[in-house]
Parts: structure tokens; C-alpha cells; sequence
């Protein structure tokens, strides 16, 4: 008998999934519990066109991912923070990934979650500094922040 799974079953498919499974199980434990219903020609063709919307979005997403990318990997994008720093070039304190959040959408309008910048280290020098960000699966770009005494 052939389901779609609609939840995760150790062993047997994973959440959306298409499936052969025997006929007593589907019926006594799959379809008991919710884990899966029975794959009729409209639950089957419901299915197709999820996925295809799923799609869709996904390649949305990427490009949209892409597109910031190229903004933020231009020549005139470069995130100045102005900060008070001691004799030795070093700063008063540091700048978080937060903070270089925050001057990003003060100074360009693009957000971006913070979480998303791979920074090891607060930066906590005068200068330029590069910054991983990962926008989407596979698309990683890099902010650079120039740090200046005030």
C-alpha cells in the first residue's frame, strides 16, 4: 500500500515522503497514529504541487540570497563603526555582531539576523575587518567593516 508520510517514522520515510509499506501496518499503526495517510490519486497530485510550490520558493530564496550578496560584496558597501580607542590603535571595549547589525540597516537598510554572521571574536582593533555572513545554503558573503577612532 503506498502513504505519504506526514511525519518522520524511524526506519520506514521521512515528513512528505512517498512510500510502499505493508498493508496491516499502514492501516493499524501509520494512519492510528497520524503518521502518514493514504496516497489517492488527489493526495498524490496535492503532494506534486506542494513540492513544486516548495520549489518555487526555495529557488526565490536563493535568489534573493544571491542579489544581496552582489549588494553587499560591492566596493561601496563597507560598514564604517565609529568607536573611542586608546593610544595602541586598540578599542575601548569591542564590536559585537550585533552591533554590526545594526549599522548595517543604519547605514544601507538591509537587515540581517546576527546569528547569521560568522564572526569567531568581537572585533576589538581599529581598521578593516572582514566578516562571514551565510544568507542561504550555500551562499556565504562577506561584509567588510572598517573600524574608526572617534
Amino acid at each position: 500500500m503506498q502513504v505519504i508520510f506526514t511525519a518522520d517514522v524511524k526506519g520506514k520515510g521521512k515528513k512528505g515522503e512517498l512510500r510502499d509499506v505493508p498493508t496491516g501496518y499502514a492501516q493499524n499503526f501509520l494512519f492510528k497514529k497520524g503518521l502518514a495517510k493514504e496516497a489517492t490519486a488527489a493526495a498524490v497530485s496535492a503532494f506534486k504541487r506542494q513540492e513544486k510550490a516548495k520549489a518555487k520558493q526555495e529557488a526565490e530564496l536563493l535568489a534573493e540570497a544571491e542579489e544581496l550578496k552582489a549588494f553587499l560584496e560591492k566596493e561601496a558597501t563597507i560598514v564604517e563603526m565609529k568607536v573611542k580607542a586608546g593610544g595602541d590603535l586598540r578599542l575601548f571595549g569591542s564590536i559585537t555582531s550585533k552591533q554590526i547589525a545594526e549599522a548595517l540597516f543604519k547605514q544601507y537598510n538591509v537587515k540581517l539576523d546576527k546569528h547569521k554572521m560568522d564572526l569567531k571574536n568581537p572585533i576589538r582593533a581599529l581598521g578593516f575587518t572582514k566578516v562571514p555572513v551565510k544568507l542561504y545554503t550555500g551562499v556565504i558573503a562577506t561584509i567588510r567593516v572598517h573600524v574608526v577612532e572617534i
